[in-house]
């Protein structure tokens, strides 16, 4: 691979994303990202995904020199549908996926972040969607996604000022899970990582499919669906041996079975 490295730490997968200088996002970045995401999604000894930027920045953005072959409005429009569905991928990834956020996370890499299951950032990382600085709007569906962690009016402040917020505001916002040192951003994500790698696949993603549910479909289609993967986990190996494990006081062994 050309932009991304993995590593596994006890069922959770690492990958780095290094594209110096500032790990912008293009057309092949996508492309290898989805490669990626279809290796991760069939191993048995992944389950969950941990993403991180190498060097300076998580990622400060799209790779502006590819917005100069753009030469029409359907080339613009189709540039913007290709990286929305990579991040509809991750969004709806079967596994866990946790970004860990240093430096800056901006526009498309803010994107990328946002389409991410959990975040962790530094407190003093940078995120935000300044794209109306150059005179375009966000196109990797963080119009839509930073209004849903935010609100409107916030959303609104920081598309149309451009202006980044920190990572400490960022958990006051909603917009991450948790503010870290920078010093101390991936050991706390990978231990995040791993506490949800310890329980069991099959109701770890039933809730990525009921969270998704809470948010597309109406509170009582949405409640069907909980009713539904309840009985298909509870009828499950992981169930049995996780009762078995609290009668017995001891730690569960959870297999995805």
């Amino acid at each position: 691979m050309d932009f991304f490295r993995l590593a596994k730490e006890e069922f959770v997968a690492v990958v780095t994303f290094s594209r110096p200088p500032a790990n912008a996002l293009s057309s092949a970045v996508l492309k290898e990202l989805s490669t990626v995401l279809d290796e991760l999604e069939t191993d048995p000894d992944v389950r969950v995904v941990l993403l991180h930027g190498e060097g300076r920045f998580f990622s400060a953005g799209a790779d502006i020199k590819e917005f100069t072959s753009i030469a029409s409005v359907e080339e613009a429009s189709g540039l913007s549908r290709n990286g929305q569905l990579v991040m509809e991928r991750i969004e709806r990834f079967s596994k866990p996926v946790i970004a860990a956020i240093h430096g800056a996370a901006l526009g498309g890499g803010l994107e990328l972040a946002m389409s991410c299951h959990i975040r962790v950032v530094a407190e003093n990382a940078k995120l935000g969607l300044p794209e109306l600085q150059l005179g375009i709007i966000p196109g990797f569906a963080g119009t839509q996604r930073l209004v849903r962690y935010v609100g409107f009016g916030k959303a609104a402040e920081m598309m149309w000022t451009s202006e980044p917020i920190t990572g400490l505001e960022a958990v006051e916002w909603g917009l991450a899970n948790k503010a870290v040192p920078e010093e101390r951003l991936l050991d706390e994500a990978k231990a995040l990582a791993k506490k949800i790698a310890a329980k069991s696949p099959l109701s770890v993603r039933a809730v990525i499919e009921l969270l998704n549910a809470a948010k597309e479909k109406t509170f009582v289609e949405a409640v069907r669906e909980e009713a539904e993967w309840f009985g298909r986990v509870f009828g499950s190996e992981d169930a049995k041996e996780g009762v078995q494990a609290f009668l017995e006081k001891r730690p569960p062994v959870f297999k995805g079975k």
